[in-house]
């Protein structure tokens, strides 16, 4: 069984919602054995996850009977979901109850922990037999393109995490993070793993509620991305008294550095521990932290490789780079990289593409103690606010919707929309704030006379202005 759960005191919390809702992990392990007795082993199932009990319930209780299950947003745009659908045609749907009231052409096999589990008549999918489940890359933004995770990624990701933040079965993290997140799927791995209790919720931070549940479950930890921590820096967190809480803890992209240095300050200040971490859902979410100790004096890094782990440089020719200071592509090895993509439902059958290493597509450096600093993507694509988006889907979703040229550059800190007639404008940003659920703050729209191009017709990125 995955994670040790069978081994873990069967009465002891493994998760409290915010609603009160309690699951123990016998319960847990008891819940993985039913869901083996309703869907035929090897099953795909479309799990559309809200932050609660039932969430973690099934997302482990699926991964355990030996099903694979594709991890959504409960309130994914129906568009993606249509298209996400009809490609992988799943033989199982688990939606929340209230959801489920839309899908009446689909025969109801059960109804637990808030969630109801649906056949939808579609044929079995064949499969890898290590393939445990899957994510979507670009969640917001339509791509088909989804991760795969193998069983052993489950394993490696929970022991270096529980490793490197020393986490025992007293913790009690704090998941404000979606589920269908890989960071958020992170955190309830690796805590799982060493018996502790997950304190999952989907309040919004702004509301008295969310510290009130904070503050009467006692958090020691607490997981956001950048945006999060933009929020507390508002709420005046320096001020709030949070003895229970022990550690701050930052992924999801690169966060200001003035806004970075003012949380590690506070941690070192306050005895609590700063620790940011870098990660992609490719390597099963964390693939490096920055020690506490660092945490102000190397303000900006991403610190080293987690454990059982290792980082490393290539320049342009793909030779290794020794030195220290000398910038590269990034990579990674270790049992957390996952399998691969798929693209459509065949891909399911295909194995390990990787086979433990992984170009990261990120341009970083390494400093003479052996941490590392990104400087740049390689990849056309963005993490704003923690969520990946990819620039060329975004182009496609600006010219599936309108007759006009466009071209999407930007950094993590912003979007920019080079378009050729400014008449556009405002329905563009308006398309792209739809579709990524981002602020609109975050799109700069421009207009340009032509968009550059080479002899083959490829546009020219480095043209633009960012």
């Amino acid at each position: 069984m995955i994670l040790q759960l069978n081994k873990h005191p069967q009465e002891a919390i493994a998760a409290i919602d915010a609603m009160e809702n309690i699951l123990t992990y016998g319960e847990l392990v008891d819940f993985s054995n039913e869901i083996g007795t309703l869907i035929p082993s090897r099953s795909l199932l479309f799990l559309l996850t809200e932050n609660n009990v039932g969430g973690v319930a099934w997302s482990i209780g699926c991964l355990n009977s030996g099903n694979v299950p594709l991890i959504l947003n409960a309130h994914i745009e129906e568009g993606l979901y249509k298209n996400l659908f009809e490609i992988y045609r799943p033989s199982y749907l688990c939606v929340p109850v209230a959801t489920a009231i839309s899908l009446t052409s689909y025969e109801v096999v059960t109804e637990r922990y808030g969630y109801v589990l649906l056949r939808t008549g579609l044929e079995a999918c064949p499969m890898y037999e290590d393939l445990s489940h899957l994510l979507p890359t670009s969640g917001s933004t339509g791509s088909p393109k989804l991760v795969r995770h193998k069983y052993e990624n489950i394993e490696a990701a929970a022991l270096n995490i529980s490793t490197f933040f020393q986490l025992t079965k007293e913790d009690r993290p704090l998941l404000a993070l979606p589920l269908y997140y890989t960071m958020g799927l992170s955190v309830v791995f690796s805590h799982l793993y060493v018996g502790a209790t997950i304190l999952i919720t989907n309040q919004n931070m702004t509301d008295r509620a969310f510290w009130n549940f904070i503050r009467e479950q006692g958090a020691t930890s607490f997981t956001g991305v950048p945006y999060s921590f933009e929020i507390l820096n508002v709420m005046r967190f320096f001020r709030m008294d949070l003895p229970d809480l022990r550690l701050l803890t930052q992924g999801g992209g690169k966060m200001p550095r003035q806004l970075n240095l003012k949380f590690a300050e506070y941690c070192r200040d306050n005895g609590k521990q700063w620790i940011a971490t870098y990660g992609q859902s490719e390597g099963t979410a964390r693939m490096a932290y920055l020690p506490a100790e660092w945490a102000v004096e190397k303000v900006g890094s991403i610190g080293l490789a987690v454990p059982n782990a290792e980082l490393s440089l290539i320049d342009s020719e793909g030779n290794l780079i020794e030195g220290a200071n000398t910038e590269g592509e990034m990579c990674y090895r270790g049992k957390n990289v996952t399998l691969g993509y798929a693209r459509k439902r065949e891909d399911l059958l295909l194995g390990d593409e990787r086979r433990g290493f992984m170009r990261t597509g990120d341009l970083a450096y390494r400093d003479e103690d052996g941490c590392y600093y990104i400087v740049g993507r390689i990849g056309r694509f963005l993490k704003l606010f923690g969520m990946r988006i990819g620039l060329d889907e975004c182009e496609q979703i600006i010219k599936g919707k309108f007759p006009i040229e466009c071209a999407c550059v930007g950094t993590d800190e912003r979007m920019i929309i080079y378009l050729t007639h400014g008449e556009y404008i405002q329905q563009v940003k308006e398309l792209l704030i739809e579709k990524t659920k981002l602020v609109a703050s975050v799109f700069d729209v421009r207009i340009i006379d032509e968009i550059p191009r080479n002899e083959a017709g490829k546009i020219l990125y480095s043209k633009f202005n960012i």
